[in-house]
């Protein structure tokens, strides 16, 4: 199956495939603006060809007048357009990161999108990762919910807050072998990395991420713990240059496999945000070893990669202590943040 997920130019995507039919069916005049919009970029998602989604960011400056209240803002990204074809992989998750992530990486704390009352679980979704409804918009085509995110508002739920993380949180080192990390932290994926091992399936585009492990430790995580995701040496180099800190995870929960009356309760709870296949959960559901399930989202992606070495050098993480699970200071994570280049409109004031 031929994947690609891309950042491509208007005039270089096909309009007559027919993911554009129900856009051009709620807007009239969606053809005319798309040919418009033929040197700006879009995200484009196709399987064999085949588009499968489409997201569309559009710096505004404010105050937003055409909407009912206004938005009263210097500058505001708008969610010009965002359209999946739903089949169960969670493809909507990732542009709202994409969307997020391209506010904070313009220091905007605006962002909003409007969206026909009818699309029921789009909404839902955003309103999960703080979206709020603010307002109508009416036009020709008729009234629409404006969702509005301010990026400075801070709520005590951290998923609201996404992807915003609280430095004064706990903080752990989370080690995690290759062949897992790229499938389930796609923005992280190294230089070095083919981009064919990431995937239109749910673990790649969620948020919400679950890894499975036994290392001693982890069950004393508790929810809003930060994660430093650490992927560990491939065998291709020394582990000191070829083992690196990528990502930055919010813990949702912590279970154990023991928690689970039935094999199916489990793999419902695992399915859709787990690496595993079945029967890797059921090895290791029936193991009488007690694996440990770690519910987390999946926040920041470190701009700049911190290999093993810096961490050890710059970092202060001690070369002998167990690196499939440590603690972090506030001070080792501070220097993680600093170092990695990390947006400071990442992090709650």
């Amino acid at each position: 199956m031929g994947y690609s997920f891309s950042y491509e130019k208007f005039k270089d995507i096909d309009l007559n495939d027919s993911f554009f039919d129900s856009l051009k069916s709620d807007y009239k005049e969606f053809t005319d603006w798309f040919n418009r919009k033929s040197e700006e970029y879009a995200y484009i998602q196709t399987i064999d060809n085949n588009v499968e989604g489409f997201l569309y960011l559009k710096i505004e400056e404010g105050p937003i007048l055409d909407v009912d209240p206004n938005i009263i803002c210097n500058k505001a990204v708008k969610i010009g357009t965002m359209k999946i074809n739903p089949h169960g992989t969670r493809l909507g998750e990732r542009f709202i990161k994409k969307a997020l992530d391209f506010a904070i990486g313009n220091s905007i704390e605006t962002i909003y999108v409007t969206v026909f009352g009818k699309h029921k679980a789009l909404i839902k979704m955003y309103k999960r990762y703080g979206f709020e409804e603010y307002a109508d918009k009416s036009t020709h085509n008729g009234t629409e919910k404006v969702l509005l995110k301010k990026l400075n508002k801070k709520f005590s739920d951290s998923i609201l807050n996404y992807p915003k993380v609280d430095l004064n949180s706990k903080a752990y080192l989370l080690g995690i072998y290759p062949e897992y990390h790229t499938r389930m932290f796609p923005d992280s994926i190294l230089n070095n990395e083919s981009i064919d091992i990431v995937k239109d399936v749910s673990h790649t585009n969620s948020i919400d991420k679950i890894y499975i492990c036994r290392m001693r430790g982890v069950k004393k995580l508790r929810k809003d713990d930060l994660i430093v995701i650490y992927r560990t040496g491939d065998g291709k180099g020394p582990a000191a240059y070829r083992s690196v800190a990528t990502s930055i995870c919010i813990v949702q929960d912590i279970k154990s496999t023991k928690a689970f009356a039935t094999f199916d309760q489990y793999r419902d709870y695992c399915k859709n945000y787990s690496i595993f296949e079945d029967e890797e959960l059921k090895k290791l559901y029936y193991s009488r070893t007690e694996y440990f399930i770690i519910k987390m989202i999946y926040n920041v992606a470190l701009p700049k990669r911190i290999i093993r070495k810096k961490l050890i050098e710059e970092v202060r993480l001690s070369e002998s202590s167990y690196w499939g699970f440590m603690n972090l200071t506030k001070e080792q994570l501070e220097d993680i943040i600093s170092i990695s280049g990390v947006d400071k409109g990442y992090i709650i004031d």
